[in-house]
C-alpha cells in the first residue's frame, strides 16, 4: 500500500512523521513552502493507495470531494486529529482498506479508531473486506449492500466457492448447495445474480504472429474470455517468449490492461514443468513446442487451468498462481 500523509501544523507534522516511521509513506505539510491542499489531494487521490490527513475531518472531506468516484476505485482516506486522539476512516473503509489502516495508525499513536461501517459496528462479516483480504476483485460492487443487509438483518447468506476456504465460516455464512442459490461466489467464471469475487491470480500466456496488432489481440482475448466464461479481472500479468519482447502490438495490449509482461527464452520454456499442447509448427519457428502454456506456467508458478486456444494467429492460455483463501476479513 502506498501512503501519503498531509499535515497542516508543526504538531500535526510531527505526528505524521511518527506515523510514517511505522507505516511508511510520503509526508508533506500544506503551505509553508509545501503543496497546496487542492493540488496535493488531486495528485495523491490519483496515485496513492491511501491518503492520511492529520487535521480536521472537514478539511479532508472538502479536499477529496471533487475526486470521489466509487468504492471500487477510490483510495483509502483516514483522518487523525493532530493530538493523535482519534483515527477516522472516511472513504473506502473495506475495499480500499481504510478501516484496517485506521486501526494500524491508531495502534502507532494510541488513538481510538472510529469505525462507523455497519458490519464492523455490529461485528458482522463484511464480504467486501473479505474480498480485499483474499486478493479478489469485486465484479459487481452494487451487490455488496444486498449481502451485508441480509447479514445485518440476522438472515443467513449463502456462498459458493471454486476453491477450498480454510477455517470456520463466519456466523450467518453458509454453503449454497446449489450454485444458483448463492448470494456471493468466489469464482473465476461468474454466472447468475450472485456477488462475484474474482481471485486476482491469473497469468495469461500469449503467442502471436509477428506484427499482430493490439486490436487483434484484444479481439482474440474477448473471444477467449467469452468462450470460457472467464472474468478478465482474474488476470494480473502476462508472459510470452523473448522473441516477442519488442512486438509493439503485444506490448500495447498488455499495457492497456495494466499487466506486467515477462519474457522467457526457448530454453527456459522447454524446462517448464508439466504437460503441454505440442505444435511442430511452433517449434520450427520458436525452438519450443508451445509458447503460451509454458510461459503462463513459468510466470504463475502454478498450473494451467485453460489450455491453449488458437485463432487468427493468436494463442492464449491461462495459468493460476497458488491460492489458499481463508475466512479472515480483518487484520489481526
Amino acid at each position: 500500500m502506498t501512503r501519503a500523509y498531509l499535515a497542516f501544523t508543526e504538531k500535526g507534522l510531527a505526528l505524521a512523521q511518527k506515523l510514517a516511521g511505522a507505516l511508511p509513506g510520503t509526508v508533506d505539510r500544506c503551505g509553508h513552502g509545501g503543496p497546496g491542499l487542492a493540488d496535493w489531494a488531486a495528485e495523491q487521490f490519483a496515485h496513492a493507495d491511501a491518503l492520511i490527513f492529520v487535521g480536521a475531518v472537514g478539511i479532508a472531506v472538502r479536499a477529496i470531494a471533487p475526486h470521489c468516484r466509487s468504492k471500487a476505485v477510490d483510495p483509502a482516506v483516514v483522518v487523525l486529529d493532530e493530538c493523535g486522539h482519534f483515527a477516522v476512516p472516511i472513504l473506502s473503509g473495506h475495499l480500499g482498506g481504510a478501516n484496517d489502516l485506521a486501526r494500524a495508525l491508531a495502534a502507532v499513536c494510541g488513538a481510538v479508531p472510529v469505525i462507523t461501517t455497519a458490519t464492523d459496528a455490529n461485528g458482522v462479516f463484511a464480504v467486501d473486506a473479505w474480498a480485499r483480504h483474499q486478493n479478489c476483485a469485486v465484479l459487481e460492487p452494487e451487490r455488496i449492500k444486498r449481502v451485508s443487509s441480509r447479514l445485518l438483518a440476522g438472515g443467513p447468506v449463502r456462498y459458493r466457492a471454486e476453491f477450498p476456504i480454510a477455517g470456520q465460516a463466519p456466523a450467518g455464512v453458509v454453503p449454497a448447495g446449489e450454485a444458483e442459490r448463492a448470494d456471493f461466489a468466489l469464482t473465476l467464471f461468474p454466472a447468475g445474480g450472485a456477488l462475484h469475487l474474482i481471485p486476482k491470480i491469473g497469468v495469461l500466456g500469449i503467442g502471436c504472429r509477428r506484427g499482430t496488432s493490439a486490436a487483434q489481440l484484444e479481439a482474440a482475448f474477448a473471444q477467449f474470455c467469452a468462450a470460457h466464461g472467464l472474468a478478465a479481472a482474474c488476470i494480473t500479468a502476462a508472459a510470452s517468449i523473448d522473441l516477442k519482447a519488442h512486438e509493439p502490438g503485444l506490448l500495447e495490449f498488455c499495457r492497456a490492461h495494466g499487466w506486467p509482461v515477462q519474457f522467457y527464452s526457448a530454453a527456459q520454456l522447454q524446462n517448464a514443468p508439466g504437460q503441454f499442447t505440442p505444435s511442430a509448427f511452433v517449434r520450427s519457428v520458436t525452438g519450443v513446442d508451445n509458447v503460451c502454456e509454458r510461459a503462463a506456467v513459468l510466470a504463475a508458478g502454478g498450473t494451467i487451468i485453460l489450455p491453449k486456444q488458437a485463432g487468427n494467429g493468436v494463442t492464449f492460455a491461462l495459468a493460476l498462481r497458488p491460492f489458499a483463501p481463508d475466512w479472515r476479513w480483518q487484520d489481526a
